[in-house]
């Protein structure tokens, strides 16, 4: 079929015991060169051709675990195994010069786990982690003016709901770190359609909130759709309460 295949070896001995190094990530240039990140936090630039290493930039102890290029293939970010992003870009040696190599430019530290994903935008570095975080970072250098493409984002997406509804007793379970809230939904006597704001004649009203022993964060939570039972759980243990009302008071027993 005519195609080439070159095998890189990336491999080598550390302290006279042999490790295995795996390649997380690769990109190929359109001027031949291979990029790789590897489980030595090495970011490396291989000649495609010849199989020949032309750069090495060691950026973590840890592992490089993503690696995305820009458009004009003139910059790089990465994304380590703490959490750490970098940033590379492609310089000329000296002022004038045509010559150009990758030099390290920006360091990030904006997650607390492994930096799993990494994009590159025309105007901005994207991450995403295992902290659950989609980080933008917008490269200052291409902003004319400030503004809310300037600003640094931070985006949170929970892993599973907060809210667990009780339809039959009208109630809404709230899910926080170190504690739950249970609060009754406000009623109202009027009617309407659908996207209409209705006076309330009854406002919402919390009836109990449960704090959490000991400093495991609560894991997932639920409240039985009679609104007698609520359950959360930590990384370690389940707890069951039931919930008992008699007219306006509300009482709590662990279970």
């Amino acid at each position: 079929s005519g195609r080439t295949v070159q095998r890189i070896m990336v491999n080598y001995h550390v302290q006279k015991v042999k490790r295995e190094c795996i390649v997380w990530s690769i990109a190929f240039l359109s001027s031949g060169t291979v990029v790789t990140s590897d489980s030595f936090g090495r970011v490396q630039f291989w000649d495609w051709e010849r199989g020949t290493l032309l750069e090495s930039h060691t950026v973590s102890t840890s592992a490089v675990l993503s690696l995305a290029v820009s458009e004009k293939e003139d910059s790089i970010v990465v994304g380590t195994s703490t959490g750490a992003t970098y940033q590379f870009q492609l310089l000329p040696v000296k002022m004038g010069s045509l010559e150009k190599r990758w030099v390290r430019t920006k360091p990030f530290q904006h997650h607390t786990h492994d930096v799993r994903a990494v994009a590159h935008s025309s105007t901005a570095l994207i991450s995403g982690g295992l902290d659950a975080q989609l980080v933008i970072r917008p490269l200052m250098e291409k902003m004319q003016k400030k503004g809310y493409d300037a600003a640094l984002r931070k985006f949170t997406f929970p892993h599973r709901r907060l809210v667990s509804c009780a339809r039959k007793a009208r109630l809404l379970l709230f899910q926080f770190s170190q504690h739950l809230e249970l609060w009754r939904l406000g009623s109202t006597e009027e009617t309407g359609k659908d996207g209409e704001v209705l006076p309330l004649c009854r406002m919402p009203e919390h009836l109990v909130q449960l704090k959490s022993k000991g400093p495991e964060h609560i894991y997932c939570s639920s409240v039985s759709p009679c609104g007698s039972w609520v359950a959360y759980s930590t990384a370690s243990r389940f707890h069951l309460y039931r919930v008992q009302y008699e007219g306006d008071s509300v009482s709590v027993k662990k279970v």
